[in-house]
């Protein structure tokens, strides 16, 4: 490589680091998998315990030979080194494998080419062996405080001819330089690994062992540890020396650590790519390449961060078109340069950023074109006073991982909501936000702000402009609650105990006419009151099981339903009622006493009093809490043996991602119900033969995969391959589906889902003729406002390749405006909603309107204006045609 270019002479600095042919570090594919990536980025320093609660939850992720984490935006005090120089110096991180070697590495690597302002051994809490799972010894860490001696800065300027160059941006080289000298040194070249460099940005660590991500916090002792930035990751690379640290993620450009969740196809065409430009991977994983192209983009080639993005993940086929001209010409000449060089395959990527000069860290998460890779974000403003404000952004795998860092949060600071204002799924590539999200830590100190922007620099709000009340409230203990029957209470009269037990009142009064008075009624009441009126509501509840039934009832619509929540937050309100839920569920007598008749609770500790029910309409509520996710002694495996001993009315509840709930019933499961509170995982309902699950929240990935009869529904968003190969029965979403939702779907399966999805809806569709008893789905395209009003989303389908290589079945959708085009499908056509059409899927709207209160009249009002369903709904149905290629 020649030239006189800053950019050419910064690469060709690096022409005498490494002789030999690329081959000879390009190894043969192993195993993939899926791995466990979480993150977070917030205005004040979190701990790095509260991402425990996360990894653990994602150990079906991992196995147990990889795992690791990175912070930033860390505390100087506890770095031992004051502010200027934690903001300044290189925090370098070297891992030692083989203590012996530290001398001689100290004196050849450090000592000659750095000014050590400081030095000292990361200390570990303990034996590894004390940490249960914890097999192989983590390697000793030790932290220096450097910067590059004037003298060698000097040399490396001068035979490099960069004396134009700034100085940082030669120090930042010499300082990558001497990191991959230190790794060829006691690394790649050795059979035995004896040191490899964890991390050498500024204010930005890395930690990472053969073992399990939440170990690497406990054993190096980060429990403490306060950072506005961390990331995590379980599981080994799916390349390279798959059970050693040094192979485990994060990895590191410069002053970014990066992890992955997927497996490129062409890994070693990037890492040819690479080599021309004097990158050499020494690590021999996917994720090395995948920093090494970021850092290249970024440091070297000093792009922006929209044209990194673009880099990685180009904007393709609709999505390019829908482009304004200006970017798509500077995005065609970015993939001319790049495109060979783009990640080819399903991945997800997470960095932690650290910009010293800029007063800024950042959390950053890019997801692949396919979308082929699990990926939730979440964002939540929580305000404590007036001028006291606490933002978090988070992104992960799954969305019980968010749900678990926010309810560790919440564990140690009451004010902090256990669940985001919102969630949300990224379309890699796509016109609208890019498929990436950044969020931006600002300012030094401990409380600093958070912004949220997309590719494309737009900012993504926390929440609206509107003005809500802050987080104020006292302790009420659940055991002795104050009376809600207050003359200056809102709720007086509604609900006490003596009416509950009139059997007269009860058929007077329905749940929902309860839920509309109640929610009604808390829109004018501040958290205190609302909390009191709650904890009113469940001490009055306890008195008998009809109580009870009646109360769970229009609680569960307050949970489920859209309403104005006021000035309160809607994510606070509900958090509240789904708390008030749990501790009613769990006054419900224990099953292995005496004292129970129609309803009965059991747990993970009392799982073996499991017997026949009483009477055969008794409810059994399961506490969820100690199951393990997966495995034997499963939650799913115990709801299967209830009904085994034929318990057919279940509510699960207090749900911490376990993953697999309502498989295994067998056949001929109609008659079944299963109702679902807390944060459920992956797999809900999949195989379901029979039986009706309600989800009353947000469900995650592969829910109702083969799904063959009975109903599903999901009071909530779900994730990716929802009713991947179903085979019938019938689905109700409120919200979102995230990618290829119905994907080889045959049978007559019959879906309503009331929002959107991403892409690839009903792709190889196998559904028969919906007249002759086929499949279908209904896409509604609407959201909620924050006054609970539903409201049309700017296209009802976003994507591309809609219906694509169907041979069955049919989509509806609303879409009034004809927002829908034809490149957009891939293999279908639309045709006009006849009369038989409407007739058919009517009574699924019905069924909408009962379960999500979503009325038809408002499906068909379209600006003020009630229409006739042919001039709202559209119709794809399968085409003759062979399906366009677009270009």
């Amino acid at each position: 490589m020649t030239g006189n270019t800053r950019t050419e002479k910064l690469l060709s600095s690096r022409a005498d680091l490494f002789s030999g042919r690329l081959e000879e570090f390009i190894k043969p594919r192993v195993a993939e998998g899926g791995c466990g990536v979480v993150g977070l980025a917030a205005s004040r320093a979190v701990e790095g315990q509260y991402l425990k609660s996360a990894c653990i939850r994602m150990h079906n992720r991992g196995n147990g030979k990889g795992g690791g984490i990175a912070a930033a935006g860390l505390s100087a005090e506890q770095m031992k080194v004051p502010a200027e120089v934690l903001r300044d110096c290189y925090m370098l991180q070297i891992a030692y494998l083989n203590p012996d070697v530290r001398g001689h590495l100290e004196k050849r690597y450090l000592k000659d080419i750095y000014d050590i302002y400081q030095g000292y051994a990361c200390e570990p809490e303990g034996d590894y062996r004390d940490i249960s799972g914890l097999t192989v010894r983590p390697p000793d860490v030790w932290r220096y405080f450097v910067r590059v001696k004037k003298k060698r800065l000097e040399q490396f300027t001068g035979k490099n001819r960069l004396a134009d160059t700034d100085p940082r941006t030669m120090e930042d080289e010499l300082v990558y330089q001497t990191s991959f000298r230190i790794n060829r040194r006691y690394y790649s070249s050795l059979g035995e690994k004896q040191a490899f460099v964890l991390s050498h940005g500024r204010d930005l660590l890395i930690f990472k062992i053969v073992g399990y991500a939440e170990q690497v916090i406990e054993y190096y002792g980060l429990d403490h540890c306060r950072a506005h930035v961390w990331i995590a990751h379980q599981r080994y690379p799916t390349k390279g020396r798959v059970w050693h640290p040094g192979g485990a993620h994060p990895f590191i450009g410069m002053n970014e650590a990066l992890v992955h969740n997927g497996d490129f196809a062409n890994y070693q065409a990037i890492s040819e790519y690479l080599q021309q430009r004097n990158y050499r991977p020494l690590f021999l994983t996917d994720t090395e390449v995948s920093v090494l192209l970021f850092d290249l983009y970024d440091r070297i080639y000093g792009y922006p961060l929209e044209y990194i993005c673009e880099a990685l993940a180009p904007t393709t086929e609709r999505d390019f078109l829908m482009l304004p001209t200006e970017r798509k010409k500077i995005y065609r000449a970015i993939q001319w340069a790049h495109q060979h060089a783009s990640p080819d395959g399903p991945w997800f990527f997470i960095l932690a950023r650290s910009q010293p000069e800029q007063e800024k860290t950042q959390l950053i998460g890019i997801t692949d074109t396919s979308m082929l890779r699990p990926q939730v974000f979440a964002v939540q403003e929580q305000l404590f006073t007036n001028n006291d404000r606490f933002k978090i952004g988070l992104i992960a795998s799954e969305k019980q991982a968010i749900d678990a860092v926010l309810e560790s949060l919440t564990a140690a600071d009451s004010r902090i909501c256990p669940r985001a204002d919102r969630y949300w799924n990224a379309r890699g590539g796509s016109y609208t936000d890019g498929g990436a999200f950044m969020f931006t830590v600002n300012g030094c100190g401990e409380n600093r702000t958070v912004s949220c922007s997309n590719k494309f620099g737009e900012d993504v709000l926390f929440s609206s402009k509107k003005k809500y009340r802050p987080w104020i409230i006292d302790t009420v203990s659940p055991e002795k609650p104050r009376n809600s029957r207050h003359q200056n209470d809102p709720a007086a009269g509604l609900i006490g105990p003596s009416k509950l037990g009139e059997v007269s009142l009860l058929d007077a009064r329905s749940p929902k006419s309860v839920f509309v008075s109640l929610s009604t009624a808390m829109k004018d009441m501040d958290y205190r009151e609302i909390k009191k009126v709650l904890e009113s509501i469940c001490h009055d509840a306890r008195q008998n099981d009809e109580a009870r039934v009646f109360t769970i009832e229009y609680l569960t619509l307050l949970l489920d339903r859209q309403y104005d929540t006021g000035k309160n937050k809607a994510a606070w309100v509900k958090s509240l009622v789904l708390e008030t839920l749990t501790r009613l569920f769990s006054t419900v007598p224990c099953l292995s006493g005496t004292q129970y008749s129609g309803l009965a609770r059991v747990g993970y500790a009392t799982r073996q009093s499991v017997k026949t029910p009483p009477v055969g309409d008794s409810s059994l509520f399961i506490d969820a809490a100690g199951f393990p996710p997966e495995g034997s002694e499963s939650l799913a495996r115990f709801v299967v043996a209830c009904y085994d001993h034929g318990w057919r009315n279940m509510v699960v509840f207090g749900l911490e991602g376990q993953r697999f709930l309502g498989c295994g019933l067998g056949g001929e499961s109609t008659g079944t119900r299963i109702e679902v509170y807390g944060s459920s995982g992956d797999y809900l309902g999949s195989g379901l033969d029979g039986a009706e699950m309600v989800v009353h929240g947000t469900a995650q990935d592969q829910l109702g995969q083969i799904l063959k009869r009975g109903k599903l529904v999901v009071q909530g968003d779900v994730g990716q391959t929802f009713l991947y190969g179903a085979k019938g029965g019938e689905i109700f979403v409120m919200g979102n589906a995230a990618g290829r939702p119905l994907i080889n779907a045959v049978g007559n399966p019959r879906a309503v889902i009331n929002g959107t999805c991403l892409d690839y809806l009903a792709e190889s569709f196998m559904a028969g003729d919906p007249q002759a008893g086929g499949g279908f789905v209904i896409l509604n395209g609407i959201t909620f406002n924050e006054q609970g009003v539903p409201v049309d989303l700017d296209t009802p389908y976003p994507g591309g390749n809609l219906f694509s290589l169907a041979s069955g079945g049919a989509i509806y959708f609303r879409d009034p405006f004809y927002r829908v085009e034809e490149n957009q499908l891939n293999g279908g056509s639309f045709s006009t909603l006849a009369d038989e059409d409407w007739a058919l899927i009517l009574p699924y709207l019905e069924e909408n309107e009962r379960l999500f209160g979503i009325g038809i009249d408002d499906l068909l009002t379209v600006a003020g204006e009630r229409r006739q369903p042919g001039d709202v709904y559209r119709k794809v149905s399968v085409s003759a045609q062979r399906p366009a290629i677009l270009i």
